[in-house]
């Protein structure tokens, strides 16, 4: 039978890696968020996998693309120096993770970004991206 301090070693122990998995979340979202005050494309696609998607729309006009082809859309946008982003909200279970940013002032529009991330060989990358311009959409 195991006792309260051998319990309480491997609880604190659990807690210390959950804290620390939110923390490399946000380690692999920066790239992402440095790349919208930079406007460096190649720093933005860094951050996901070859095979990510990105999907969302501004004025109006559907976006469906490769993180590749984004990486071209943020190079050409150039840099938002004003540019503010917060992490919402991140959400872990075992390998997979989702994540809530939200940006102002990105090309002088707001923008809600939903990412599914996974964790592959230690290290968490973006599968996905889903956005929303506010009111430019």
């Amino acid at each position: 039978m195991e006792t309260v301090t051998e319990l309480t070693k491997e609880t604190k122990a659990d807690e210390v890696q959950s804290f620390n998995e939110y923390k490399e979340v946000e380690k692999a979202l920066q790239p992402y968020i440095e790349s919208a005050r930079t406007g460096d494309g190649k720093l933005s696609r860094s951050a996901f996998f070859d095979h990510a998607h990105i999907l969302g729309s501004v004025g109006g006009t559907l976006y469906n693309q490769t993180a590749d082809e984004f990486e071209a859309v943020v190079n050409e946008g150039g840099p938002s120096a004003e540019v503010q982003s917060c992490i919402a909200w991140i959400d872990i279970s075992g390998p997979a993770a989702a994540a809530k940013v939200e940006f102002i002032d990105w090309a002088g529009l707001r923008f809600t970004d939903f990412f599914v991330l996974y964790k592959e060989n230690g290290k968490w990358r973006i599968s996905g991206k889903v956005y929303d311009s506010h009111a430019n959409n």
